[in-house]
């Protein structure tokens, strides 16, 4: 009953969460992990009109630094999540258990470095993205039957766990999923890694997209190709691409920076399963504010960068040409602090010019 109450007083909450001229809804859920556990902090996003929409439940990673986890928030993949919902789907970012302001306690945890249990700390976060499927599949703006998860990293990795016992997905795609990089171009006991893939694959018939790419710095191409492999051998289903390098590390290419090399990855996955609810994306919302005059070459790219990651962020300069940015922080007064504190490493005269996107007051 209390799980039935909460269901109902979420959906009749979101009913009129969103502007009359916005094109998405957002909506703040918490999922209930039952008995005394807690819930699960979550976000919901669809486009801004009436219907039931197949769903893409988003999993995030783990930070390699435990003390980072606390921080984490879903509006941390808004800019992912936006992508899909302007193709047609509604959107949850789920936090899971030990992770932003979920309940619960840390469950992923895969013990020491020499003896990794990756396949319990995949079974832990797939019951979290069970869970939030199953209760957010009760919603009458969701269609149940075409529901697909979609994780990186060690998001990626539960991923992959999930399709192992799936509650009714009907497609899943993976991002540079893996657990057990602790430091740069090093796996806790890969062997143990590539058994759990080969477990999972033992059950998993979902298709799936596997996307890697070929500068990752947590799960290198060869390991990757091993992964694939163990996963391939008994039974389970991957569509797998090589994608080019990006970026510094290319572990980060499901960002909202590599949006224009990843989309058409997705899209042509999509394609191959049926998974194209609109023909046309849905528009963006443009931001009207405009780099500063006194950037250089430097900071006009940060700039073009900053305007589309995710919110809370925050953009300081000095007077000079000095700037600082953070992104993805979970209030407006944590993204100022961070951005003027990575300002003032160079410059004391620093002032916060813009939070989210809009000029700061």
């Amino acid at each position: 009953m209390r799980r039935l109450v909460l269901i109902v007083f979420l959906i009749l909450a979101g009913a009129g969460m969103a502007r009359a001229d916005s094109p998405f809804v957002l909506q703040p859920i918490r999922v209930l992990l039952g008995g005394d556990a807690g819930v699960l902090e979550a976000l919901f996003v669809r486009p801004n009109e009436p219907g039931r929409y197949p769903l893409v439940l988003l999993a995030h990673g783990s930070p390699r630094a435990a003390a980072d986890r606390a921080a984490m928030t879903p509006l941390a993949m808004l800019p992912q999540a936006l992508e899909f919902a302007r193709r047609g789907f509604a959107v949850v970012i789920v936090m899971r258990r030990g992770y932003g302001g979920s309940d619960g306690g840390w469950a992923e945890g895969f013990g020491s470095c020499d003896n990794a249990n990756y396949v319990a700390a995949g079974n832990a976060g797939a019951a979290d993205l069970k869970t939030t499927l199953d209760f957010v599949s009760h919603r009458p703006d969701v269609d149940p039957t075409r529901m697909i998860a979609v994780g990186v990293s060690a998001g990626g990795f539960a991923t992959v766990a999930l399709t192992a016992d799936p509650p009714g997905l009907v497609a899943a795609i993976s991002f540079a999923g893996g657990r057990g990089s602790l430091e740069s171009d090093r796996v806790c006991r890969p062997d143990r890694l590539i058994d759990a893939f080969h477990t999972y694959g033992k059950s998993s018939r979902v298709p799936m997209l596997w996307v890697y790419a070929e500068n990752d710095h947590f799960f290198a191409p060869a390991l990757a190709q091993q992964l694939k492999s163990a996963f391939v051998d008994s039974g389970g289903r991957v569509d797998f691409i090589a994608a080019p390098a990006f970026g510094n590390d290319g572990h980060n290419l499901f960002s909202p920076l590599g949006i224009p090399q990843w989309t058409p990855y997705v899209d042509a996955f999509l394609r191959r399963q049926n998974l194209t609810p609109r023909s046309t994306p849905l528009p963006l919302p443009q931001s009207a504010i405009a780099a500063p005059k006194n950037l250089g070459t430097n900071g006009q790219a940060a700039f073009a960068t900053f305007l589309v990651e995710a919110p809370h962020k925050a953009f300081a300069l000095s007077p000079d040409g000095h700037f600082g940015w953070q992104s993805g922080v979970r209030t407006v007064d944590g993204a100022r602090a961070g951005a003027l504190k990575f300002c003032q490493q160079n410059s004391s005269n620093c002032r916060v010019m813009f939070v989210d996107d809009a000029v700061a007051p």
